[in-house]
């Protein structure tokens, strides 16, 4: 079905209200001092935070012990589906496509209403998990260089922007996020992408393809590219500290969702831990810290956003405008995406 901008909307907020939210709860064990409870997590800003706002009050509730594998998510979605029944995790922070196949796989719980805080989650945050940080990806430029504000996803296909963009390497979040928002821009979706690589492959000669957000912007500083697509936050702390000429887009499709996650593995040794560990990070001053340092979103609708950080961060209409996409079905599309990209895109 071909899909207009406003039906697509349509369906996006419609798929939104009928998100279901599971409530299961296994047999479990209650906490006794010096357990130990095992988190594999970022490094970096989130491992400061919630070091700081969950493992402190954590330990003096519980007189418990917190451990840490630190990383990316690739290592440590490996390990625990190689543990799938018997984890060695207690929990693990997974990115959005990552947790709702691992809840689909057995691997990780589904969202519970033994965390308090789960009733607050939006309901796309409710989905693998416990959506613990909206940071979605969407369109920066240089404002000097455009002829207008950009408005739409459809505007990358603006003549200003020709031979000047730094397009993303598939597979990457930005890189699904510029395909699967140029197929829905252009009446597709996630499961009809011949229109998003067609109208990817029209925007060619890039100025390059980028890796990672800091070769992009480095580009922006030495006018070899004018627009990217990345992560909000990244692009908005940019612009902030480096580069005032960029500005993040707000496009009328949406913004393409990402989101942190963290994920209770089936069988956790410490149940009832995990499960105030999750609350803790979904608790108030934890949220703040993560709108405050990282400039990311909250997941749920009880934390007020900042005065001086409303316009940086997401509103809840906002939120509810990006698309719910069939995530699992991306996953599934990773290896024959990446090899349509390398053939038809980066080649």
């Amino acid at each position: 079905m071909k899909m207009t901008r406003r039906t697509f909307g349509k369906l996006v907020l419609g798929a939104g209200v009928v998100a279901p939210f599971h409530f299961i709860r296994p047999a479990i064990a209650q906490p006794k001092a010096g357990d130990e409870l095992v988190i594999g997590i970022w490094g970096g800003v989130q491992e400061r935070i919630v070091r700081e706002h969950v493992e402190k009050p954590l330990v003096e509730k519980y007189g418990c012990t917190v451990s840490y594998v630190l990383g990316g998510t690739g290592e440590r979605r490996a390990r625990a589906y190689a543990e799938r029944g018997r984890p060695s995790f207690d929990v693990i922070y997974l990115n959005i496509y990552e947790s709702r196949q691992a809840v689909a796989d057995g691997v990780t719980q589904p969202a519970s209403e033994a965390v308090p805080q789960a009733e607050h989650l939006y309901d796309m945050a409710k989905l693998g998990g416990y959506g613990v940080a909206f940071n979605p990806v969407t369109i920066a430029y240089d404002k000097r260089k455009a002829s207008s504000p950009i408005t739409s996803w459809k505007d990358m296909w603006n003549d200003e922007w020709k031979g000047r963009i730094a397009f993303p390497l598939y597979p990457g979040s930005q890189a699904t996020a510029a395909l699967v928002m140029s197929s829905l821009a252009w009446g597709g979706d996630e499961k009809n992408m011949d229109i998003g690589f067609e109208k990817v492959r029209e925007l060619k000669p890039f100025a390059a393809l980028q890796n990672s957000a800091e070769q992009a912007f480095q580009m922006f500083d030495q006018d070899l590219a004018d627009l990217t697509v990345e992560f909000g936050s990244h692009a908005r702390r940019q612009s902030e500290q480096v580069n005032p000429n960029i500005e993040v887009a707000d496009p009328i499709e949406g913004q393409c969702a990402a989101m942190n996650v963290a994920c209770i593995p089936v069988g956790a040794p410490n149940q009832v831990l995990a499960e105030e560990w999750v609350n803790l990070h979904l608790s108030e001053p934890c949220m703040q810290a993560y709108m405050r340092e990282a400039y990311y979103s909250p997941t749920v609708t009880n934390v007020a956003v900042p005065d001086d950080l409303k316009g940086k961060l997401l509103t809840p209409e906002q939120i509810q405008r990006m698309p719910n996409l069939d995530w699992e079905y991306i996953a599934s599309q990773q290896a024959a995406w990446s090899s349509r990209f390398n053939r038809e895109i980066a080649g």
